[in-house]
């Protein structure tokens, strides 16, 4: 397993060994210990999420808020998204800063996401099997989320807004301004 500093503070690419032959590939998708030592932060998942979607769907930026905030390790079964994050922590130093990275099932990236961020992917490829965990559960009263178009965080989504398919719920979150 190889992890990597993204230029959001302890937002970290996680890269596993794939060990692969003639019949395919194997490879340990999570590792508690190895992701403790690597990172250096403790974490304890607590719920699984999959998602299906098709070309062009965004989803995002969605967070959860107060005791019921999120930590997240993503990553793509089956197709290409842009998975984008912002840092929402008041008071730390990439506080507003978002990054992004292609995950898809080619490279089997996965990107951890520390609690205090809005997550959101689009698909790039036809269709796309998206799946997380989370070290809290969800809660319908706690969720929220920041407009994905919004211009203070000028979030290059990679595709033409005419190809956007958006819920009408995502499209009127506040703006990052507003929170």
């Amino acid at each position: 397993m190889k992890v990597t500093k993204t230029s959001l503070s302890e937002c970290f690419i996680i890269e596993p060994t794939i060990i692969g032959d003639e019949r395919g590939y194997f490879y340990e998708s999570f590792h508690q210990k190895k992701f403790e030592d690597l990172t250096g932060l403790k974490v304890n998942f607590v719920q699984d999420n999959q998602s299906l979607s098709r070309k062009g769907t965004l989803r995002g930026l969605h967070f959860q808020r107060d005791d019921y905030a999120q930590a997240k390790l993503v990553q793509v079964l089956r197709g290409t998204v842009l998975d984008v994050v912002v840092d929402l922590r008041e008071g730390s130093k990439t506080f507003g800063k978002h990054f992004s990275i292609e995950l898809s099932s080619e490279n089997k990236k996965q990107l951890f996401i520390p609690r205090g961020f809005a997550h959101g992917f689009v698909v790039l490829s036809a269709e796309a099997e998206f799946f997380y965990k989370c070290d809290n559960y969800y809660h319908k009263d706690a969720e929220s989320g920041i407009m994905y178009n919004d211009p203070d965080l000028g979030i290059d989504w990679e595709l033409p807004q005419r190809e956007l398919i958006i819920s009408d719920k995502d499209l009127h979150l506040p703006s990052f301004s507003a929170l």
